[in-house]
């Protein structure tokens, strides 16, 4: 578990990915083979060119090859990763080439959609690209002249893997490999960003033209008993509305529908991509607005804007008899149309926390 953090402000701390953790570990172990040198740390040179060093848990020969370890440092990003031991087994090959195998923990890829084949190690391609170069250039180091197998492994991968979007996805038996830049940038989420991503896409390539796009658990349940959809169609977005809206531009489905909770659901109607309270707020001015646009007395706006909370503000409307959710849902539906393409079919539902339906918009 991680240290509490300090309550005074500080900068954030950057990390490295599972792709480079992956890289030192064989760079090290290959290493170890073909010269004989064993290392407590490594340098790898990142994707732009930076070079870090990695320490090394461990670096040791096996009967028919030799291993590396390291622990994934995730920095301050809170990425299920952070801790892990990563450790990756090289084997040397009679042919040039390099071969890679998924071990312990890291997954297979059992769905089309992905930018890796089916029965693929889930390696993605960056990582791959950064062990081929560091292995190549040992062997012209070494005037070597096979190739390897490689095989990453992370320790209680299986496990880890139940906390993200990769049994979704179709990658079974373990966590994916990732890294684009090499570096974990503290709350960047792109990692999560890019699951969504490859969420649609995987639906989509496997026949699924009507898909979900959920904030959370109540609202995925909502749309299982509304719709019946399966998993592979509810795409968990969280906070990143404005990924789904945007990569539906590249991957256009037939049919879209959000659903959300009230509060999240106001923001998206308000015009915002991001739905976290670090980067936009409920406006209950706003809300008061459109409440008095559908009937609202002066004085039912007043208690609304003075609400503590969306959810208080909905109960006062709802009260009065204003289809505040509904006239909420219409807004965002409007909001989301501008986004996405003509031909994809966009609906709106918003849920309180009991992920009961307060609202909908476009819904035929």
């Amino acid at each position: 578990m991680r240290d509490e953090t300090a309550e005074q402000p500080a900068p954030l701390r950057s990390g490295l990915t599972t792709g480079s953790c992956a890289t030192a570990t064989s760079l090290a172990a290959a290493r170890l083979l073909l010269s004989g040198q064993r290392n407590d740390a490594v340098h790898i040179t990142l994707p732009k060119g930076k070079q870090v060093q990695m320490r090394l848990e461990f670096c040791r020969l096996l009967d028919d090859g030799a291993e590396a370890g390291t622990l994934k440092d995730a920095g301050d990003d809170p990425d299920v990763t952070h801790g892990a031991l990563l450790y990756s087994q090289v084997r040397l090959l009679a042919t040039p080439g390099i071969r890679f195998v998924a071990g312990k923990g890291v997954g297979t890829v059992t769905r089309p959609g992905l930018v890796l084949a089916v029965g693929e190690p889930a390696i993605n391609p960056v990582p791959r690209k950064m062990i081929s170069e560091h292995l190549q250039a040992l062997a012209l180091e070494c005037a070597y002249g096979g190739g390897f197998e490689v095989t990453v492994n992370v320790q209680d991968g299986e496990s880890l893997a139940l906390k993200t979007m990769n049994p979704r996805l179709g990658i079974l038996g373990g966590l994916s490999i990732l890294g684009t830049s090499g570096i974990v940038r503290p709350f960047s989420c792109a990692a999560y960003i890019a699951s969504i991503h490859q969420g649609i896409d995987v639906a989509k390539t496997n026949g699924y033209e009507h898909i979900a796009a959920c904030t959370g658990n109540a609202s995925e349940d909502t749309m299982r008993r509304v719709y019946n959809l399966p998993e592979i169609a509810l795409i968990e977005m969280g906070d990143f509305v404005g990924a789904v809206l945007k990569h539906l531009r590249k991957v256009p489905v037939a049919k879209l529908s959000i659903c959300g909770g009230f509060g999240k659901i106001s923001k998206l109607a308000a015009g915002h991509m991001d739905l976290h309270s670090r980067h936009s707020s409920i406006d209950l001015p706003q809300l008061a607005g459109w409440a008095a646009a559908i009937g609202a007395d002066a004085e039912l706006q007043a208690a609304m804007v003075a609400a503590n909370t969306s959810q208080q503000a909905l109960t006062l409307a709802s009260a009065a008899g204003v289809a505040l959710g509904d006239a909420v849902c219409a807004h965002a539906l409007a909001f989301a149309r501008s986004v996405v393409p003509a031909q994809v079919t966009v609906e709106v539902f918003a849920i309180d926390r009991q992920g009961g339906v307060v609202g909908t918009a476009g819904v035929v």
